[in-house]
């Protein structure tokens, strides 16, 4: 005799996808077009600095990723657009259930010619035996500009959790007219697991940041004005709590900021602090914090 089946022993899980498309117009950057399917959301486009720079907030309502969750953050910005993105609070990856199948998010972002995109999300919380893949790609046309961070937190320590065991796979990459101009991957596993601890890995400290800006004209850093931001860059991660490692070095047309330390909030101080510089140098524009991080 066959019996119905009772949905609520199923595991739940959300396959969730976003898309953005932003275009500038008489009215400046707009939010011309906003679909999904699942918990992802925005509800509407804000303007702090004027009609020519829209801020996005992504809205996740479960709060986190459960094992075999799949989200996906589509945005485009068309020519002559400026977007800044981020997020109103932590997203969270938690303990993955017994049978380990992957919590996926993946972040795509098109910037047209002469248009500008800044992600600037929260950070990201991994918890003791999470099992997470991150990965966000970036694709500039001609003239394209982008600011981008990305700031993981391993495990709970201030519950004294570390994140000794699961796994983290995290990727962001930039393509500049279809070619790749920068790439950083990190993987945790069982198999890199002593790399959390050694010297020229995490020294055991839970918090890592990644920052990325550009491209900039290489010959920017061979004037007065691009020496200035070098040096100013250089002193903001001199400047650290103790027992908190940061650098700022030029990779190609890009810099890039590396933050290792014990809190996350400190991490995105730093950036915050690094983007105020960086902000004008790159776009044009002097730094205008989003509203959603006051509160």
């Amino acid at each position: 005799m066959n019996h119905p089946l009772d949905l609520r022993l199923l595991p739940s899980t959300w396959h969730a996808c976003l898309r953005l498309g932003f275009e500038h117009g008489l009215r400046g950057t707009v939010l011309r077009h906003c679909t999904h399917t699942g918990p992802l959301y925005v509800q509407k486009a804000f303007y702090p600095e004027g009609r020519d720079v829209a801020h996005a907030y992504l809205l996740h309502p479960p709060g986190g990723m459960v094992s075999g969750d799949h989200l996906e953050v589509s945005v485009s910005a068309a020519p002559q657009s400026h977007v800044l993105v981020t997020t109103p609070g932590a997203g969270r990856v938690y303990r993955a259930r017994a049978d380990r199948s992957l919590q996926h998010l993946h972040n795509h972002i098109e910037v047209a010619e002469q248009a500008s995109v800044e992600w600037l999300p929260l950070e990201t919380i991994v918890y003791p035996d999470a099992q997470a893949s991150l990965n966000t790609h970036i694709s500039l046309q001609a003239g394209a500009k982008c600011i981008a961070w990305d700031v993981i937190s391993l495990g709970l320590p201030a519950s004294a959790q570390p994140f000794s065991s699961g796994s983290l796979q995290q990727t962001m990459q930039v393509n500049i007219q279809g070619r790749l101009a920068l790439r950083e991957r990190m993987l945790l596993d069982r198999q890199s697991r002593d790399t959390h601890a050694a010297m020229a890995g995490f020294q055991s400290k839970p918090v890592a940041g990644l920052m990325i800006a550009g491209p900039f004209d290489i010959a920017l850093f061979n004037t007065a004005p691009g020496e200035e931001l070098e040096a100013a860059l250089q002193a903001l991660c001199s400047s650290t709590c103790e027992g908190d490692l940061a650098a700022s070095t030029v990779v190609g047309q890009f810099v890039v900021l590396r933050y290792l330390g014990h809190c996350s909030n400190r991490a995105r101080q730093l950036f915050t602090r690094c983007w105020q510089q960086l902000r004008p140098a790159l776009l044009n524009r002097p730094a205008c914090e989003p509203r959603i991080w006051r509160t």
